[in-house]
Order: structure tokens, then sequence, then C-alpha cells
């Protein structure tokens, strides 16, 4: 059988984040119910299904009986109370199911859809399509999971039948490990049908933990978001998808810098975009800065036009990734362009950057950058956009202008 997820070495960054939550198993901290929240692409999926797998792995305490002379010692088992380090869990046979998303404690619940109509569908009717997706794409998004199942438009849906199955499954005892675990991702689609699982999840049969996993806080209903303890998942560190981009997907250094300044801190979206993209955003900036401060209006009516024709996302793209690049020349005049991790294009456009502009300068266009990307998400008209852009920046740097090719 193929293992389907993970290590916490595993999962793409988030090494702060890793330790709280071994530490919370280790010093017997584990409330019932947490609530990992996370934006699309930061791991909070992947981070969460190892820490499941993590907690089921755990052996049982060993049980302590006192001897003919009433010393007591462990029968057998961990003498620190079944606590395994997360780096050592793989060496536990429970782990070897967890792994394969088949350990019998281990329960998962998501959105579905019926296969025919009036059928009643429940997330074990697509247990293999989960564990396929879960290999195949763990930082995916809803959409990727429905569309992998064939939805085309059908909505989604936990349904009732879904939480009846949990209550049977939450009170059944544990086969093996101490504690049983339900995933449940995207509690989002659980909609009037989540009242059923109030009073099981504020009073859990024992050894029971609920992991909930959601994007949007404000779309989980707030009956259930009071019972759980809040676990916020941040976007990736730029520098940690710029590695699994060259470590995973065997990207280019240079393509995966740029991809990872472009992302947002959102590996789906990396990924995403290192199948897609075929443009130099470096090269594509300086011709604009060009534009910008010495080709005058016809060379910014030029670019605009360009940039038109290239489309929303494209045009996102092109806008964080400058912003990134910008983050980065603050960065390096703060603390020294020596101490930033910077591919050599990265480096060469910040020390132009640098010397054309400050860093009130700087994040003078950070905002109007930032301004742009939003007019764009409201289908704000591109070319005038970008030709309105290209004169504030030019106002903003005219006074420091070189020559940037």
């Amino acid at each position: 059988m193929p293992e389907f997820f993970m290590l916490f070495s595993e999962v793409i960054g988030h090494q702060e984040l890793k330790t709280v939550l071994a530490g919370m198993v280790q010093q017997s901290r584990l409330s019932h119910a947490l609530l990992f929240l996370g934006k699309e692409g930061s791991g909070a999926l992947p981070l969460a299904m190892a820490f499941a797998q993590y907690v089921v792995s755990i052996p049982p305490a060993a049980p302590a009986v006192p001897d003919l002379f009433g010393n007591v010692t462990p029968l057998s088992g961990s003498a620190s109370g079944g606590w395994i380090p997360p780096e050592e869990i793989h060496t536990q046979p429970a782990y070897q199911r967890a792994a394969q998303l088949m350990h019998p404690d281990l329960h998962f619940t998501f959105p579905v859809i019926p296969k025919k109509s009036g059928d009643k569908p429940v997330s074990d009717d697509y247990i293999a399509d989960w564990r396929n997706f879960i290999q195949t794409f763990p930082y995916g998004n809803v959409f990727d999971w429905l569309q992998s199942i064939g939805a085309d438009n059908k909505q989604g849906n936990i349904t009732a039948s879904e939480c009846d199955r949990i209550h049977h499954q939450m009170n059944l005892k544990s086969f093996e490990s101490e504690t049983k675990v339900l995933l449940m991702w995207m509690p989002e689609y659980l909609k009037k049908e989540g009242n059923k699982l109030l009073k099981l999840i504020e009073e859990p049969p024992p050894h029971s933990l609920f992991i909930l996993v959601a994007e949007n806080e404000e779309d989980i209903l707030p009956t259930i978001l009071s019972r759980c303890q809040l676990v916020r998942v941040p976007p990736l560190d730029t520098r940690d998808i710029e590695s699994a981009l060259i470590e995973r997907a065997g990207a280019d250094p240079e393509k995966a810098a740029q991809i990872a300044g472009i992302a947002d801190g959102n590996y789906r979206e990396a990924l995403s975009l290192l199948q897609q993209t075929d443009n130099d955003w470096n090269q594509l900036l300086r011709e604009w800065l060009n534009a910008c401060v010495k080709g005058g209006p016809a060379a910014q009516l030029a670019f605009s036009e360009e940039m038109h024709k290239m489309g929303r996302e494209k045009q996102k793209q092109l806008l964080r990734y400058f912003i990134h690049l910008l983050e980065l020349s603050i960065r390096s005049r703060i603390i020294g362009a020596e101490k930033v991790a910077m591919v050599e294009t990265e480096r060469d456009f910040t020390t132009r950057i640098n010397k054309i502009s400050s860093v009130s300068q700087q994040e003078a266009i950070v905002n109007e950058l930032d301004k742009a990307i939003y007019y764009i998400e409201r289908n704000a008209n591109a070319k005038m956009m970008f030709q309105a852009l290209s004169i504030k920046l030019f106002y903003i740097i005219q006074q420091k202008s070189v020559l940037l090719v």
C-alpha cells in the first residue's frame, strides 16, 4: 500500500507551529477539538493530517502495576507514558496504517456529492478517491477535490447522514490507539446539519479528538467555532515555497524564486504558476520601469496595452512579484544585502531599485501596487489602470531615475 502522508518533517514550513503541536501532546494540553484555520495553499490540511496521523500512532500509556514488594513499574512501552517524539513516530507499528489512511481509529469527513438522485452520501462512499487526492494533491482546495470526484457544477455538502455517521464512529471504543481522531475538512460545508454535532463536540466520548480544517472563519457555524481551540496556520514563508519548488517540483532556482515571490504564501498557487507561466517577470518589470522613468507617455501606453492582453491573473502576478522585490529591496537596505537570500537577478534588481528610490518611495510604490491588485480583482479596465499606475510611478521616482536595463 502507498503512504499518503506524512511526518511533520514532510510538511512544508511552519516549524514553530509543529513544535507547539507536539508540545501540546507531550504536556497533555491537547484540547478535545482543534480548528486548523488557514487560507488556501497555506498547508493547513497537510499539517492537520500529519498531526492526526501522529496522534493515533502514539502507543497507549503502558499500565503500571505493583510487584510483590509494592514497587510500581510499567509493564511495557514508553516510560514517559506513551510519548513519542514526532521525528520518531514512523517507527511505531500504528503509523504504517495511519500513513495509508487505513488506521481504524482515524476517521475523515469532507464535502461530497450524491452519486445519483435521492442519495444521502457520506464520506466513506468516497474514501478511495480521498486517499488518492491526498496522495496526489495535498495542497489542493475544495474545488480541486470536487472536480476530482466529477462534481462538475454540483454543490458539495457535509450531509445530515454524515453527522449521524460521526456520532456512531466517535462513540465506538478505540480499536488500538488511546485516542480516536476525526479529521473534518472544510466545516464551512456544514449547514444547519452541523447543529447535530454540537453536543458531541462539546462533550465528546473519552479519548476522542476532533480536528477541523477550514479556510474561512466567517463561514463556520458560530456554535461550532466556539467549541474549538483555534490553531491559526499562516501563509507559507516565501523561502519555504521556493525551497519546496526546487526540491519537490524540480523547478529551476531562478524560476522558483520568481514564483515564490508571486504566490503570496500559497503553495497551490505556486504549483499552478510553475505549470502555466512562461513569463520572465523580472525582465518585464525592468521594461516597465524604463517606460515609466525614461520612455515617456508613448512607452507607458505601449506597456499598458501589452498588460491589457495578458489577463487579470497574470496582471496580479506581475504586481505581486514587484511587491516581493520591493520588500527585498527594503530589507537589503536595512539589514544589508548580504544577509538577504536572493537569486542573482533579484539581487541585481534590488540593487538598481535602491539606487533610484528611497525606503519611503518604495513604500509608496507598494501602496499603489496593492491598490492596483484590488482594482484588478474588481474588474477595472487594465489598460487605463496600468497607464495611471505608470504615471504615478514616474512621479514617485522621477527625481532619482537611472537606466535599469
